[in-house]
Parts: structure tokens; sequence; C-alpha cells
């Protein structure tokens, strides 16, 4: 009998993921560690890098990496290694198995055209959102996001709407293995204080946070349903707080806000 123990998951790695068992393929895990490896702050690896960015020795961060190259998702100039565009058929692969965000782009739209700011829309991974639809205006703004960017929940008005789905100890759990550092002035960490944002966010049925996540921005967002009345993405609306003010952006957007993520919601459940 094989008494080989599995090997620890990484720690970023999301709390509500499985964890490793027979069926877990400690080669894939390992490949995809590799590709994690590489982000804006390190675009371009040498192999010693990513082994010690993955913790895998540097014959078997090669394997992965030849393999990753053969396959075309990683390219080489000979001592550093950078992904390639073919890199994007994973996460598009995703967006396009997802029908709703082709059911909310157009209301995004229609929203974006309604109150003259940015519409987002973003989903909860472990102690993280992640940007999966972004409709923008033509005002320059600091924040500029995309599809697939990762924003940590705890400051973000979707990440509280989302959290707001949860039980108040797993939302405690996930705000606890948060690095919950103060971005700003305004910025709240300590975990009694988020859990009353998020019940607060839960009572009302959104968020609005002022310039927690950056200087000058503030964003209100509300939460999309699925047919059993669970949180599974959020919606939000972003702006520049002097030129839109938290309480000018509640009583001139929020209904606006609200009635996009339920028209979303609806026709989500086939309404």
């Amino acid at each position: 009998m094989n008494s080989t123990k599995p090997t620890a998951m990484p720690l970023d790695t999301p709390i509500d993921s499985p964890r490793p068992g027979d069926a877990y393929v400690q080669s894939f895990a390992r490949g995809l560690e590799v590709i994690r490896s590489f982000s804006a702050a390190t675009p371009r690896q040498t192999l010693t890098e990513v082994a010690g960015r993955t913790g895998l020795t540097r014959a078997g961060a090669r394997r992965i990496l030849l393999t990753l190259q053969t396959l075309g998702y990683v390219e080489c100039d000979g001592k550093q290694f950078t992904l390639t565009p073919r890199i994007l058929d994973l996460g598009f692969a995703y967006l396009s198995s997802m029908p709703m965000w082709n059911v909310a782009e157009p209301l995004m739209e229609a929203l974006v055209e309604q109150v003259h700011e940015s519409c987002s829309a973003g989903v909860l991974e472990g102690t993280d959102i992640i940007y999966v639809l972004r409709v923008s205006t033509r005002k320059i703004m600091r924040n500029s996001l995309g599809v697939g960017s990762r924003l940590p929940a705890y400051c973000t008005s979707m990440g509280r709407v989302l959290l707001a789905g949860l039980p108040d100890e797993e939302v405690k759990e996930r705000l606890r293995a948060t690095a919950r550092e103060a971005r700003t002035r305004h910025t709240l960490t300590d975990v009694a204080a988020l859990l009353a944002k998020v019940q607060q966010a839960r009572r009302q049925g959104w968020c609005l946070v002022n310039q927690e996540l950056e200087e000058g921005l503030v964003s209100m967002a509300a939460p999309v349903l699925n047919r059993a009345g669970r949180a599974i993405a959020s919606i939000n609306i972003s702006g520049q707080a002097n030129r839109t003010p938290p309480r000018q952006m509640q009583e001139a957007m929020l209904p606006q806000l609200r009635e996009a993520a339920r028209q979303i919601s609806q026709r989500l459940s086939g309404g």
C-alpha cells in the first residue's frame, strides 16, 4: 500500500476548495501552480524563479514549463518564460460556459447609460472577488480594472455583498484568512467591524463602500441571485467621490442598480 502523504494545499487555496484525496491529480495541480506563479508583478520568470515561487524542484518546474510551452501556453526567450495569449482560452472557457454574462451585459450597459458611471460584475473566490464583466464610461479613472482582475472582498462593495450571502461563521473565517491591510485611511480591518458591515449589507440587500479600496473611489453593489435566492455574483457602480459623493450615489443611483440586479436575477431564473 502506498503510504505517501498528500502534499499540503497551497496557502492561498480557497477555503471552500476540496482537499486532496484519491482523486487528486498532483501533477495537474502543480501545473496550475506554475501558471499562477505568473502575474503582473512577475510576468517574466526564469526556471529558478518559477521553482522558488511554486516550491517545486528545478527538474519538476522544467518539465511543467516545457509541457506548457509545447501546448502553446508558455514561451521562452532562452532564459525567461512568459505566458502567451493562448492562456486566455482557459478564462474565456469559463465566461462562455456561463449564460449569465450574456444576460447581464446589455442590462449593465443600460445601467451605465442611466447613471453615467462604470459598472462591473464579480464573483467570490475564497477571500477575493474576481471581475468577470466590466462596462466602463469614457471618464478616466485611476482604478483601471478588467476581466480577471482580483481584489480583496473585505474592502470592496461587491465583496461585502457576496460575503453577506454566507453564514457569519464562514464570513469570519474568510476575513481572518485575509491579509487585511489599511489600503487607505478609511479602510476597515477589524474582523468585528467588517462582520458588522457584512451583516448590514445582508439586511439591506446592498452595500456602499467609501474610499476603502482606493482614495477617492466610491462604489455601491447589489447581489445577483439564482432561483434559490442565493447570491451567485454581484454588480456594482463605481465613481469618484469628489464628483459623485456617497450620499448622492445612494440617493440617485441605488434604485437603478437594484433594478438592474433584479432583472439579471430574474432572467437567469427564466422569469
